[in-house]
This record gives structure tokens, C-alpha cells and sequence, in this order.
């Protein structure tokens, strides 16, 4: 089996892919940000009087990233409890880490995936955070 995931219920994505592809019982997810799905609005961003960046918020983006997370992973019938793997791109590890990996640790506690995290000089829109992710689907997902 090979099919695409689109969700209704996450933020459109920026490109020309899907939000995961199932391959038999993987579920590979592209990249997934902050981004509010009703509004399109990146949470804690602060912008400037021309509508330059020039703060955000990474508690704000990290919890509307995993509830992104968790409406994707719903369209494809799994949970967070599925996840085998994260990768975590951030643009500002050393302000951020400490308080993303906080969250991260309440949010995945019980499904404990393995988890790599690296900083990146920037991402595709105004977001400082994106995820990654590859899931274990169980029989009959």
C-alpha cells in the first residue's frame, strides 16, 4: 500500500506534497509547522511596523505544532503513541531548546519516539520550529 494523507483538519502545506505518504504499515510525514490551521496565522510571531519578524514565541509554535501533529496523525488513522521517529528543526537552539524541550517532554512522554534535533539558519515561512516524523502503523490502521 501507497497512498498519500492530505488532513482538512492541518494547515494547508506550503508546497507540492502531501502531509505523510503511508508505504505498508509506515507513515512518513513531511514537514510540519506552527502554522494555525483556521487563520494560517504563525502563533507568537511579533512583528515590526513594516512586517519584519523580529520575535516569536517558541512555547506558542511548539504547541500548535503538536496539535498540527496530532490532526495529521489523526487523518491517517494513528497517534502520537505510533511515532518511532522525530527529527526537530530549530532556528534558535540556544534560545529555544530549553523551553521546546519542556513541552516535548510533557507532549511525548508516553510514546517516547527517538528524537534527533538540529538547528537551521531558516525555514521555508516565518516559523522557528518543524517537525519530522515517521510512524509504525498497527494492524488494521
Amino acid at each position: 500500500m501507497n497512498s498519500k494523507i492530505e488532513s482538512e483538519k492541518a494547515p494547508k502545506p506550503v508546497g507540492s506534497y502531501p502531509h505523510a505518504r503511508r508505504v505498508g504499515d509506515l507513515l512518513f510525514l513531511s514537514g510540519l509547522g506552527p502554522r494555525d490551521p483556521e487563520t494560517n496565522v504563525v502563533p507568537g510571531n511579533v512583528y515590526d511596523e513594516d512586517g519584519c519578524l523580529i520575535d516569536h514565541d517558541i512555547e506558542a509554535q511548539t504547541r500548535q505544532l503538536i496539535n498540527n501533529l496530532d490532526r495529521v496523525l489523526e487523518s491517517a488513522g494513528a497517534s502520537r503513541e505510533d511515532l518511532v521517529d522525530i527529527t526537530v528543526f530549530l532556528t534558535d537552539m540556544k534560545r529555544d531548546f530549553k523551553r521546546f524541550n519542556a513541552l516535548y517532554a510533557e507532549a511525548f512522554s508516553a510514546a517516547s519516539p527517538c528524537r534527533t534535533t538540529v538547528e537551521i539558519s531558516s525555514l521555508p515561512t516565518p516559523i522557528a520550529i518543524e517537525f519530522k516524523c515517521i510512524a509504525a502503523l498497527r494492524a488494521g490502521s
